[in-house]
């Protein structure tokens, strides 16, 4: 291989969350879900389209000074359910987090169907959305069956 080919995108980051093997072309909208916006004062590096050889291409994101807790990892499962999470301190790996999508998405986004049940304020129930397939990934809520499309299911996190 080429040296060029070899050369780091991104830079090392001493502290934060790298995010890699999220689905070439999702990196915008994982940020959108995990809250990262321009506004943030935090260092975030993306690279899309990376090659890959167990993906053909991904993306790659790193966030410093910013560890992902459960409940934003339970987001990234919605649009990167195989993206490997490591924490960095000093420079290192501190922790592998993992991902997990399950067969239920539970009090993680509302149902976008506008007259499921569940928007009603009176009906306090639980935000229930089945996984019905993950290759594309197949959501549909539990008490309307209606499909979930992704890209309205990021407006509609809790």
């Amino acid at each position: 291989m080429s040296q060029e080919h070899n050369m780091r995108r991104v830079t090392a980051i001493r502290n934060g969350t790298v995010i890699d093997h999220i689905p070439s072309g999702q990196g915008m909208k994982v940020l959108e879900m995990l809250g990262v916006q321009s506004s943030t004062t935090v260092p975030v590096s993306m690279v899309m389209n990376v090659p890959s050889q167990k993906m053909g291409t991904k993306d790659i994101i790193k966030v410093e000074d910013r560890e992902l807790n459960q409940d934003e990892l339970n987001r990234l499962a919605l649009v990167a359910p195989e993206a490997h999470v490591a924490i960095i301190r000093a420079y290192s790996v501190a922790e592998k987090l993992t991902i997990n999508l399950g067969e239920e998405v539970v009090n993680v986004a509302r149902c976008t169907f506008s007259n499921c049940i569940t928007t009603n304020p009176r009906e306090p129930l639980p935000h229930r959305l089945k996984v019905r397939g993950t290759e594309p990934l197949d959501l549909r809520c539990h008490y309307c069956g209606r499909p979930q499309d992704l890209d309205d299911l990021v407006h509609n996190l809790l």
